[in-house]
């Protein structure tokens, strides 16, 4: 696949994702929105990838938010135009494999966002996160309110809308908006150490564990549990469940094959 601004790299069941355009501090325009879409549509097919990393390039962004010149001179009806296309965001948090998100530098506005789609965030003591919507008379429209509620809480969420300032990494961490903190510049080492630990099992459970923890998030307490036995069955009849408990009883390593 021919990118401009994305570039991915796989190993050992773990596929990189660099978003590659330093010199605007890895803003979002339709380019880089629709060569990650297509990354991850390619990523989603391969059997190989078992976690994906998402991080940006160069020393000051991990994303710092959306291309304003992009959008500055478009009508509502444009506008709304674009926003019926299916985005970015969803399809990164409708990919079915782990996603590992190393932030450093600004995280902010569709950058913040394009984290929040994301399963874990890394941060190192660097990142500084926000959404800067309100400043432009705008509010959050890719997340940053509703994802950033679920994880953060609504008056953390409110605090950092309407506030329109920037949170560092410590206080991100503290609020639940990174679930791992690393020394400047260790975003990337501390992601690769989660992710090798999780291609350790099977391809299939990591996704129905994905699964069924975003199920937590979109139904009331009963329906998710409907969902995660449901899951557990599935998981249950899997030939990696039946290895992996055999494994068990027979005191050696499963080897686990996805299915």
């Amino acid at each position: 696949m021919n990118r401009k601004t994305v570039v991915v790299s796989i190993r050992d069941g773990i596929a990189e994702v660099a978003i590659d355009r330093p010199e605007k501090l890895n803003a979002l325009n339709a380019t880089v929105r629709s060569e990650l879409t297509d990354a991850f549509d390619h990523l989603a097919d391969l059997e190989e990838v078992k976690v994906v990393i998402l991080h940006g390039t160069g020393d000051k962004a991990f994303v710092a938010g959306a291309d304003v010149g992009e959008f500055a001179a478009r009508s509502p009806e444009e506008q709304r135009a674009v926003y019926r296309e299916r985005r970015v965001y969803d399809a990164l948090a409708a990919f079915p494999k782990p996603v590992i998100c190393a932030i450093h530098g600004f995280c902010i506005g569709g950058g913040n966002e394009l984290a929040l789609a994301c399963d874990i965030r890394v941060a190192d003591s660097t990142a500084r996160f926000g959404q800067f919507e309100i400043r432009l008379g705008l509010i959050p429209g890719a997340g940053g309110t509703q994802r950033l509620a679920r994880l953060v809480g609504p008056g953390q969420a409110l605090r950092i809308g309407l506030g329109g300032d920037l949170i560092d990494a410590a206080e991100a961490h503290r609020i639940g908006l990174v679930e791992v903190l690393a020394d400047e510049g260790q975003q990337l080492v501390r992601a690769r150490e989660l992710a090798e630990r999780m291609t350790r099992w099977s391809g299939l459970a990591l996704q129905l564990v994905k699964k069924a923890v975003r199920a937590a998030a979109e139904n009331h307490l009963s329906g998710g549990l409907a969902v995660e036995k449901e899951l557990f069955l599935e998981a249950f009849a899997s030939e990696d469940g039946r290895e992996g408990v055999k494994a068990f009883v027979e005191k050696r390593r499963p080897r686990f094959r996805g299915r």
